[in-house]
């Protein structure tokens, strides 16, 4: 068995990282289809109301996630620019583009998020017969704005569909997938001539526990726990993360920390040594000086001048 099977057959053994959230999450529902000369594999879905902030993160080669807020409001950073949101707004995440989600606390945003993965053929031939919106999409790296295609009872319908899981309920799923896809390009009006992402071969499960293993765990990241939940070793664990990530585990997971110590710093309730120790470091002096090597000034420094 390759390395890449050995993933996503430890995977679907792996008990999910806890989590204080409620909503609706489906991420086994194995459902992937072909569109065109592409298979468009649906890792995951997510209706929920957001809780707490999300620290900025990025997802893997070849995958795109899908955001539709129906009501509240919050805040989306998109490569550290941020975006007031609110109801209809609707925004896309490309590979590897950084992002970060923080609810209104007075009136906290929900969203749908579908999270997809494609498998592209990229010589020019195969690009020309596929349909073009998925050409289109495929060019996609960011996006925000608001809805113009009525997304909302799309979206209902697609959760309605995964909820009860009623006769032929995976077929449906693929056609309303496939709208989803036209309405997002029709909001976006892409330019022509659009070539899709660079084509990848790792299991499409690795890239989701990789991905929610940094964003929600970062008090104690190790490359042991991370290597065991995908069921490979540390070496292969490490190149995984280089091939698809272009970085390391030490920097994957100093990205995380210092990407989530900027959100609890915007919270003046949590002292220094507090955030230090949500974020699992041995003393405040080795979180002081972490934050100083990232951003040049200390975090007091910092929360100065962003409060």
């Amino acid at each position: 068995m390759d390395a890449a099977l050995r993933s996503e057959t430890a995977a679907s053994r792996q008990a999910e990282p806890n989590r204080r959230r409620n909503g609706q999450f489906y991420d086994k529902i194995g459902l992937s289809f072909p569109i065109g000369n592409i298979r468009c594999h649906a890792l995951k879905f997510s209706y929920e109301q957001l809780e707490r902030p999300f620290p900025s993160h990025s997802h893997s080669s070849n995958s795109w996630e899908i955001h539709y807020i129906p009501r509240g409001r919050g805040t989306v950073t998109l490569d550290l620019r941020p975006y007031s949101v609110g109801p209809g707004s609707f925004f896309i995440n490309g590979p590897h583009m950084e992002h970060s989600q923080a609810p209104d606390r007075d009136d906290p945003m929900t969203e749908y998020c579908v999270y997809l993965k494609f498998d592209p053929k990229n010589r020019a031939l195969l690009q020309k017969e596929n349909p073009d919106f998925l050409n289109r999409f495929l060019a996609i790296e960011q996006f925000i704005g608001m809805d113009r295609q009525d997304l909302h009872p799309l979206m209902k319908t697609l959760f309605l569909e995964l909820k009860n899981k009623n006769t032929g309920y995976l077929a449906l799923l693929e056609s309303l997938l496939t709208q989803l896809l036209v309405l997002s390009v029709r909001n976006l009006n892409l330019p022509e001539n659009t070539e899709p992402a660079a084509e990848s071969s790792v299991a499409d499960r690795s890239y989701l526990i990789i991905e929610e293993y940094f964003l929600y765990e970062y008090q104690d990241l190790t490359l042991e726990k991370l290597a065991s939940r995908l069921g490979l070793s540390t070496r292969q664990t490490e190149r995984l993360l280089q091939k698809h990530y272009k970085k390391t585990f030490l920097q994957k997971k100093n990205e995380a920390k210092m990407s989530a110590a900027l959100l609890l710093l915007q919270d003046i309730s949590n002292s220094i040594t507090d955030i230090s120790v949500m974020l699992g470091y041995s003393s405040v002096e080795h979180f002081s000086a972490a934050f100083r090597r990232c951003y040049g000034m200390s975090a007091r420094e910092w929360r100065r001048q962003h409060s």
